[in-house]
């Protein structure tokens, strides 16, 4: 009976396995395909501001189309990623296919005429809606339903940045802090790499970033780790995770703030648009536009450069934050991550030069910890670290990570997070809510 018993199990574990390839294959496929072009055109366009500069003057008539798109067409789509993550929580009113095309378009038209943001949101909110409307016609249930959405963000995720590992356990990890549920681990993971394979064949290539440093035990060692090099990472990883709060947090108070004070709503995106164009001539350089992957000049501060000696200045990572922080608060489209990339990229470049530290690694380090600590996703990160730069520093970019995760305290870029451990005994009352009810608990306060 035992030996019928097993033999049942595994052929049930075969079934759920077969029954979730056949949904997530025309998921994954679907939103690799809208990645893919998506990734497409956002070079092309970028391309085209870096030779016609006075593009950057319409970017306050972009934000007041952007603004009137979603308030006409939009209806909860607005919500973006939030949305997607409370649907996740507790299914309501569902995420509209409407999402696709309005945050694939805003997110064009912020990039195009300058604004500082990401695409990961666009590629997130792409797949969560795709897998919405897929979920619909397969009449799923509930339980059904939270796992495909949840594999719709890993396709989209893991396709958008070439990391498939990272996004699945994004999937995973995102939804609450210090819990992951392993019921969708494979649905996620098949979804990740599916849609990766497909943004790849169609010819999309992503940015490769190098760490050469490799760790070599010195005198003060054990273990074979450099004790000295490991306690300054360690430091650095504070940084990080403060400045993942720091982002986080004025992102939230600008929007908060401009829809408290500016009366008129189409007029925030207009006014940040308007910011932004000042802020370019105040510093006479347009690196902290759009993604900050590539850059306009050879000598333009971008991820890349910040990997090398004189890549970045000391306020480079400052700059960055300031500018996606008025951006994504006044209402434009994309995402943070790639902007997280900069500004940890570029803190790393200071931080090592500050504490001679090799200023490939600090870089790779603030690269990922940054967005650690702002999104509550250690483990993924320091997975990306792995897939981004290669195995040889994966003790320090667990370091890193997960210091940065700590020191972010209980905030994030994604309000809808729920604390299902709280990171110390202290916060535990924190338990149970969301990043958005935290927030107006320390307001009332």
């Amino acid at each position: 009976m035992s030996k019928f018993k097993t033999n049942f199990e595994q052929f049930s574990i075969a079934s759920y396995l077969l029954k979730w390839t056949l949904y997530i294959l025309p998921l994954a496929f679907a939103v690799g395909s809208l990645v893919a072009f998506f990734l497409w055109s956002l070079d092309k366009l970028i391309q085209l501001r870096f030779a016609h500069s006075w593009l950057l003057f319409l970017l306050p008539v972009a934000g007041l189309i952007i603004y009137l798109l979603y308030k006409y067409l939009g209806k909860n789509a607005d919500r973006g990623n939030n949305l997607i993550i409370d649907e996740i929580h507790e299914p309501g009113g569902g995420v509209p296919i409407r999402m696709t095309p309005l945050v694939l378009l805003t997110t064009l038209m912020t990039h195009l005429f300058g604004g500082s943001a990401g695409r990961e949101g666009t590629a997130v909110q792409m797949g969560g809606s795709m897998a919405a409307f897929w979920g619909k016609r397969l009449n799923l249930s509930a339980a059904d339903m939270r796992i495909l959405l949840m594999a719709g963000v890993a396709a989209g995720f893991g396709a958008v940045f070439g990391t498939p590992v990272t996004g699945a356990v994004f999937a995973l990890e995102v939804l609450a802090l210090g819990r992951i549920r392993h019921d969708a681990l494979l649905p996620c993971l098949m979804a990740s790499v599916l849609a990766d394979i497909t943004c790849a064949s169609c010819g999309i290539h992503h940015t490769k970033y190098h760490i050469d440093f490799v760790s070599q035990a010195g005198g003060f060692s054990i273990l074979h780790t450099d004790l000295v090099l490991l306690s300054k990472v360690i430091l650095s990883g504070v940084a990080f995770g403060l400045v993942g709060y720091l982002f986080a947090n004025l992102s939230h108070a600008i929007k908060n703030y401009s829809n408290q004070f500016i009366k008129q709503e189409w007029l925030i995106p207009v006014i940040g648009g308007a910011i932004i164009i000042a802020l370019t001539f105040l510093l006479g350089t347009e690196d902290y536009l759009s993604l900050g992957v590539a850059g306009k000049n050879p000598d333009s501060v971008t991820i890349v450069s910040c990997f090398s000696a004189g890549g970045a200045t000391y306020f480079s990572w400052w700059w960055k934050l300031l500018f996606t922080a008025i951006t994504l608060g006044t209402g434009f489209k994309g995402g943070e991550v790639t902007p997280l990339f900069f500004i940890g990229a570029a803190l790393g470049n200071t931080i090592a030069v500050l504490m001679d530290v090799p200023i490939d690694l600090l870089a790779g380090l603030g690269f990922i910890a940054v967005f650690a600590g702002a999104t509550n996703t250690p483990i993924a990160c320091t997975i990306m670290g792995v897939e981004l730069f290669g195995a040889n520093n994966l003790l320090y970019y667990a370091v890193a990570c997960f210091t940065a995760y700590y020191f972010s305290g209980h905030s994030g870029i994604y309000t809808s997070q729920k604390i299902a451990v709280s990171k110390i005994d202290a916060l535990s009352a924190d338990r149970g809510k969301t990043l958005s009810q935290i927030r107006a608990a320390r307001k009332r306060k």
